[in-house]
């Protein structure tokens, strides 16, 4: 299955407006009540993707002075499928001059004998804001996960912020050693971008005491942009940790 969905944001008189809210195959968007000058969009899952052999593409665009806020209704669960083929999840993220992103999708979650490659690429302007939040589960509950290959790339302004990737489950070198994630099956991001932290650079900072409950790591970014990365059990515990960073740096993915 190849299947598209794009959602285009545009300022109109102090409120934002959708001019694109196209999705086909597995993607269904809802719009969702708008908040102040947010416009927020819900994506819902008609069918069970990504499966083997799936191309799946999601593109945003947040045009000059928009506000938008993104999520989904439910985990997305990549599925083997009836073929061993691997599946393909690509998002596009575009945010211009004075917009502002919220992408919050609910986990993902990689079940066993599935096999997704997942690309996200962030063109921000030099005064676009942006919120992002990931998180991934490791195979459902008793159950070893697939292959997981995700990249990250962000650029700001032109210039390369962010280029990261990560390979986790069967045939990945050392994912579950003591360098990566020692044992934990949970594993999430969240990377703010904003002008407004220019002016004050947080110093690299640890959450959780426990390395057996999960641990996060704050690390400030040239950009000016701040990622906290962290490691769980489980998706709760996964949470809660994201969940103190932003407390501590007021950093909210609510899209407040």
């Amino acid at each position: 299955m190849r299947a598209i969905a794009r959602i285009t944001a545009t300022a109109v008189g102090g409120a934002t407006a959708l001019p694109v809210l196209d999705g086909d195959g597995p993607f269904e968007l809802r719009r969702g009540r708008s908040y102040g000058s947010q416009a927020r969009v819900c994506v819902l899952g008609a069918m069970s993707a990504p499966l083997g052999g799936d191309r799946l593409r999601i593109e945003v665009t947040a045009e000059p002075g928009a506000h938008l806020h993104v999520t989904s209704a439910a985990a997305t669960v990549a599925l083997r499928g009836p073929t061993r083929e691997h599946a393909t999840y690509d998002v596009r993220l575009t945010v211009a001059e004075g917009a502002r992103l919220h992408w919050l999708p609910k986990p993902l979650i990689s079940a066993a004998r599935s096999n997704l490659r997942q690309t996200c690429a962030v063109d921000l302007a030099a005064t676009a804001r942006l919120v992002l939040r990931e998180e991934q589960v490791l195979g459902r509950a008793h159950e070893p996960p697939g292959r997981l290959t995700g990249r990250l790339t962000v650029r700001r302004d032109g210039r390369l912020l962010l280029d990261q990737q990560t390979e986790y489950g069967p045939g990945a070198a050392s994912w579950d050693g003591p360098a990566v994630l020692g044992g934990h099956r949970a594993v999430g991001q969240l990377l703010v971008v904003d002008p407004a932290l220019a002016g004050e650079r947080p110093g690299v900072r640890l959450f959780g005491g426990d390395p057996g409950a999960g641990e996060a790591v704050l690390t400030p970014l040239t950009g000016p942009a701040i990622l906290v990365t962290a490691v769980a059990p489980d998706l709760l515990a996964l949470r809660r940790l994201l969940d103190a960073a932003h407390m501590i740096y007021n950093v909210k993915a609510d899209g407040l």
